[in-house]
């Protein structure tokens, strides 16, 4: 078997996925990947990832393990992952400086080191490649060199032309509460207050075009997709964006927004697999028309303006509470400090900023001032976010940072704000198996269980790649992502891409991460016979779409490319999975008064589907759902204060609801949005 997630080769990353401090390819929240030289004592190897530690942490109880491992384990667990005994991660300590000065001084080569042919110690390959490394100096110049003008600059340019889009009344809509809803759309935005006067009078929303320029044609967008109108979402919707990706970039798309066309080609009624082949296919320019929500209009007499602005918009006031201001710095090189501190508020949700260091960068520009709170930097949405989250954001970028922040234009106006804002404090996501919301997968959707035994050498190997784990950021079960040519189940040819591991010689592989998952199937391939069940999805066939070159296009999407280091299976794949392969979230809203929780929801019993999964379909701007931020498009509502919603129709959960005046619980399955 070969591990998935070993290192991948340098030259086959585009400098826009290239981790720059260890020039792998990675997941912003994984561990930086290094290739050691010499083999690593087994006492400086962290026992959660089985890699030489990173950040080393020292428990109580005597064992040391990655900050970032630790910290994963802590948010499941209570106790320490070798012994058992009680842990909380506050009692841990940073390893002594010994242990971390010999982690630092471990032999490491370059990712490029077929170009460059350097080794060096571990804590010198961050300077190596910003400073010595020439095909990290290449790469970052090629990418200079193609970048198109920055998110702002484009959207000064295109100004004019998006004030017409705008204004055309067919690329506008106000969606009226009060009118019929949409077959199997509940929608809790729309709640009313106990004298039954709407708190808002309609949803505003509006279709916008926007142009995502790639570095490369066949480079990765960046976003997450889900819907179809194979699903109960219907239409095309973007559940995430990913940092540092073109769509980051541009930061005029968010999540939420339906994709309606890509490059003149409809995407408001296709099954999901042809609009992800549409998505991906190559172009420098790819021009998008998407309906995004802009927030509730608020009742005439309140004369204020939404909140929900997305911050890639021109300046604006927001609740007559502040104006919104666009500010750019551009650093003489990527290691200059742009001399600002930035603080958190206990009464306030956010980032603010508490000084601006005389001499540096940003005082030098007279653009930021104290007290201004970021809205965002360089697209990534900070509304909710930490002065952390927004260091790191600031120290991974280039030469230009850019700022959107809300200036406060009077204090003693600010009081609603801050009520409004200080909705709660996240509560660490944690998720935990069920086996008590049993229901059935989505029309059109179910899964298949198979089961393949076969006799080999011991030392031949299974030639399988696999990856998710329940350490994995949405906690999949472990799937196969490649069948080499050289292993023994390709010449089987039952086991494909995309099914998922259930057992190995009976040893159950559903609840184990992602390393442990590796050493059992290590163990157990090692005998000469081996007993391997999967379970894999099945959809129902493509009618409408049935055309050759369709068929092609599906062919590329199940089947991943040799070189293609991230494949995992489209979201619609994961949607046949049974009740006791999924892991539940709950996620606690907070409210202080009779606003809508913010969420639009389809799917519950109809007499033309039957009984459907409650999905949510659109988290509508400025409402508890949106500054929460956990929940996202294509998640499944399996349960409201732990009672399950199998069974009910619009016309049960919708009270429900409406009962919940402060506090809901809602526990929810998430799966990943198929990424182009």
């Amino acid at each position: 078997m070969t591990e998935q997630k070993g290192l991948a080769p340098a030259a086959g990353l585009t400098w826009a996925r290239m981790c720059k401090e260890c020039g792998q390819g990675h997941e912003g929240q994984d561990s930086h990947l290094y290739d050691y030289q010499e083999e690593v004592d087994d006492e400086l190897v962290c026992h959660i990832c089985l890699q030489p530690l990173l950040q080393p942490m020292d428990t109580p109880c005597g064992h040391t393990y990655c900050l970032q491992c630790l910290s994963s384990f802590l948010r499941d667990q209570d106790f320490c992952p070798v012994d058992r005994q009680r842990l909380q991660l506050q009692q841990c300590r940073p390893s002594s400086l010994l242990v971390r000065n010999l982690l630092d001084k471990l032999t490491v080569l370059c990712p490029f080191y077929s170009e460059c042919q350097q080794s060096m110690q571990r804590c010198e390959l961050q300077p190596h490649l910003h400073n010595r490394c020439p095909a990290f100096r290449r790469l970052r110049e090629e990418a200079e060199r193609r970048k198109r003008p920055c998110w702002n600059e484009l959207k000064g340019s295109k100004t004019e032309g998006e004030s017409d889009t705008k204004s055309n009344p067919a690329l506008t809509r106000t969606v009226n509460p009060c009118g019929p809803p949409e077959p199997g759309l509940v929608n809790p935005a729309f709640e009313e207050g106990e004298d039954e006067v709407p708190l808002r009078s309609s949803l505003v929303a509006e279709a916008n075009v926007v142009e995502l320029f790639r570095d490369e044609p066949e480079e990765d967008l960046g976003l997450r997709i889900v819907g179809g109108k194979d699903t109960p979402l219907g239409n095309i919707v973007i559940q995430e964006i990913l940092r540092d990706s073109v769509a980051a970039r541009d930061a005029k798309l968010a999540p939420g927004d339906h994709i309606l066309e890509a490059n003149d080609v409809s995407l408001t009624s296709v099954l999901h697999g042809h609009a992800i082949a549409v998505l991906r296919r190559p172009c420098s320019v790819l021009r998008l028309t998407v309906m995004q929500e802009k927030g509730f209009k608020p009742r005439p007499e309140h004369h204020t303006h939404s909140s929900a602005s997305p911050p890639g918009h021109p300046a604006h006031t927001l609740h007559n509470l502040g104006t919104v201001i666009q500010v750019t710095l551009v650093k003489r090189d990527r290691s200059e400090p742009l001399g600002i501190k930035l603080i958190r508020k206990s009464e306030e949700p956010g980032v603010f900023i508490l000084d601006l260091l005389a001499g540096g960068l940003a005082s030098k520009d007279g653009k930021l001032r104290n007290n201004d709170k970021v809205l965002a930097i360089n697209g990534h949405d900070l509304r909710h976010g930490t002065p952390e989250s927004a260091a790191q954001i600031i120290q991974a970028s280039e030469v230009r940072v850019n700022f959107v922040v809300m200036r406060q234009l009077d204090t003693e106006e600010g009081g609603d704000m801050q009520s409004r804002g200080a909705r709660r404090v996240p509560d660490t996501q944690y998720f935990r198996r069920h086996s008590t919301f049993m229901k059935d997968p989505p029309g059109g959707f179910s899964s298949q269980e198979k089961t393949v035994s076969l006799k080999k050498e011991p030392r031949q190997s299974l030639g399988i790649t696999i990856a998710g784990g329940r350490d994995c950021r949405s906690r999949l079960p472990v799937y196969i992502t490649s069948v080499q040519p050289v292993g023994c189940l390709h010449r089987d040819g039952t086991i494909k891409p995309g099914d998922v591991l259930l057992s190995i010689n009976g040893v159950d592989l559903t609840h184990l991460t992602y390393n442990e998952a590796v050493s059992s199937l290590k163990t157990q391939a090692a005998q000469s016979a081996v007993t391997l069940r999967v379970i894999r999805t099945i959809t129902e066939e493509e009618e409408e779409d049935g055309d050759a070159a369709n068929k092609e296009e599906m062919d590329t999407l199940e089947n991943p490319r040799e070189d293609d280091i991230n494949w995992s299976p489209l979201w619609t794949r994961w949607l046949g999975m049974p009740s006791h392969m999924h892991w539940c979230r709950d996620i606690v809203l907070l409210k202080t008064n009779n606003e809508s929780w913010g969420f639009s929801i389809v799917g519950g019993y109809e007499e033309s589907h039957g009984q459907q999964p409650f999905f949510i379909k659109t988290i509508v701007p400025g409402t508890p759902a949106h500054f929460d931020g956990r929940l996202k498009c294509g998640d499944e509502i399996v349960a409201v204060n732990g009672a399950t919603t199998v069974g009910m129709n619009n016309s049960s959960l919708i009270p429900m609801l409406k009962l919940q005046k402060n506090k809901v619980t809602l526990t929810v399955v998430s799966w990943p949005g198929s990424l182009v």
